[in-house]
C-alpha cells in the first residue's frame, strides 16, 4: 500500500516539477547570478535590491522542489529494498511527504499571466468612522503578518490615518515571487462582526473595508494613458521620512479624469520618484478595470458572473455571538477567525485559486 502511494508521489512531483519547469527557473538563477557578480552591480542600489530579491525568491522556490523530489525517490527506493523492519518509518516519511506536496501543489495553480509578480495593495475603510478604521487596520496586520511568513517585503507608498485609531486608506506594495497571485485572493468587501471596543455599551458592530489587490505590472505592458486626462498635484507628504520630507512638495496625487481613480504617493524623498509609482498604480487601476470589463462580457454571456462591487462582501468574519470566518465565492470556513487574522490566510488562498479554476 505505502509502495503505490510511493509511486503516485513520485508521479505527481515529477508532473509538477514539469509544469513549473524548474530548469527555466536554474537559467533564470545563473543569469541573476551573471548580474550580481558584474562590478557595477551596487550602483544603482534599489534595482540591485531587486535583482537579489528575485535571486532568493527562485533560489527557494528551485530548493523546495528539489529536496521534496529527492526525498520521495530515496524513500521510494527504500520502500523496494523489501526491509519489513523499516515499513513502518517508511510509512511515516510517506505521510510528511504527502502533505508537503499539498502545500506545495497551490504553485500549480498560479499560472495566470502576473501571478509570479509584486503586488500593490489598497486598503480603504467604509463608513463608520472609527470602528471601519480599526477593521481597515486589522487587515493590514493579517494581510502583513501572511506576508512575513512567505517573506515578502512590504513597503508603504501612501498612507492617511485615521483620528483616532486605524486608517481611512493605506497603499502598500508587496515584493515577493507569486506575491500578486496569492494576495488576488484578497481583492473585495471585507466584513466584520463584532462587540465594539469603542463602544461603552459593547454593542454588536458590523464594519467593512475594501481591498485592491493590483499586479505590479513592467514597463512591457502597454496601457494608453493620455497626459491630457491627467490631473497632477503636488503636497507635503505627511508620512515617515524625517523633518526635510515633511517640509517639501514631495508627495504626490495623479487624477485620471474620464474615471475618476486617484493615486497619491508620498513615501520617496523624490516627486520623480512618487509621480512614477503614482504612474504605476494608476497604471495597474485601469488594466485592471479593461481585464474585468472583459471578464464580465465573457462570463455574462455564460450567465455566470460575479460582481466584485462594494455592497457584495467577498468574506465575512464574526466574532460575536459565534466565531466564524465564511469566504462566500469559495463557501470556504473555518471556525478559528483569530488565526486567520494572524494571518493564516494560505487556506483561503489555495481555495479562491481552486474556485477560478473551476
Amino acid at each position: 500500500m505505502t509502495f503505490d502511494r510511493l509511486t503516485t508521489l513520485n508521479k505527481k512531483i515529477d508532473e509538477a516539477v514539469r509544469l513549473l519547469k524548474l530548469e527555466d527557473l536554474k537559467n533564470k538563477m545563473q543569469e541573476l547570478t551573471e548580474q550580481m557578480n558584474a562590478g557595477d552591480f551596487w550602483s544603482d542600489q534599489k534595482k540591485a535590491q531587486s535583482v537579489s530579491q528575485d535571486y532568493q525568491n527562485i533560489k527557494e522556490e528551485v530548493d523546495k522542489w528539489q529536496e521534496i523530489q529527492k526525498q520521495t525517490k530515496d524513500l521510494f527506493e527504500l520502500a523496494q529494498s523489501g526491509d519489513e523492519t523499516l515499513e513502518k518509518e517508511i510509512e511515516n516519511q510517506t505521510t510528511e511527504l504527502e502533505k508537503k506536496f499539498q502545500e506545495y501543489e497551490s504553485f500549480l495553480l498560479l499560472d495566470a499571466p502576473y501571478d509570479q509578480t509584486n503586488a500593490i495593495v489598497s486598503m480603504h475603510a467604509g463608513s463608520g468612522g472609527t470602528e471601519a478604521q480599526d477593521w481597515t487596520e486589522m487587515l493590514l496586520r493579517m494581510i502583513s503578518r501572511f506576508c512575513e511568513k512567505q517573506k515578502w517585503r512590504i513597503e508603504i507608498l501612501d498612507e492617511s490615518r485615521g483620528q483616532e485609531t486605524g486608517y481611512k486608506s493605506i497603499t502598500f506594495r508587496v515584493s515577493g515571487r507569486y506575491a500578486f497571485g496569492y494576495l488576488k485572493s484578497e481583492h473585495g468587501v471585507h466584513r466584520l462582526v463584532r462587540i465594539s471596543p469603542f463602544d461603552a455599551e459593547k454593542m454588536r458592530h458590523t464594519s467593512f473595508a475594501l481591498v485592491e489587490v493590483l499586479p505590479e505590472l513592467d514597463d512591457k505592458v502597454e496601457v494608453n494613458i493620455d497626459p491630457k486626462d491627467l490631473r497632477i498635484d503636488t503636497f507635503m507628504s505627511g508620512g515617515k521620512g524625517g523633518q526635510s520630507v515633511n517640509t517639501t512638495y514631495s508627495a504626490v496625487r495623479v487624477v485620471h479624469i474620464p474615471t475618476g481613480i486617484s493615486v497619491s504617493c508620498q513615501n520617496e524623498r523624490s516627486q520623480t520618484q512618487n509621480k512614477e509609482t503614482a504612474m504605476k498604480i494608476l497604471k495597474a487601476k485601469l488594466y485592471r478595470i479593461e481585464e474585468e470589463k472583459r471578464a464580465k462580457e465573457h462570463q455574462e454571456l455564460r450567465g455566470e458572473y460575479k460582481s466584485a462591487e462594494w455592497g457584495n462582501q467577498i468574506r465575512s468574519y464574526v466574532l460575536h455571538p459565534y466565531h466564524l470566518v465564511k469566504d462566500h465565492r469559495t463557501d470556504y470556513e473555518s471556525a478559528d477567525p483569530e488565526s486567520v487574522l494572524e494571518g493564516n490566510l494560505m487556506p483561503l488562498s489555495q481555495a479562491y485559486l481552486k474556485w477560478i479554476k473551476e
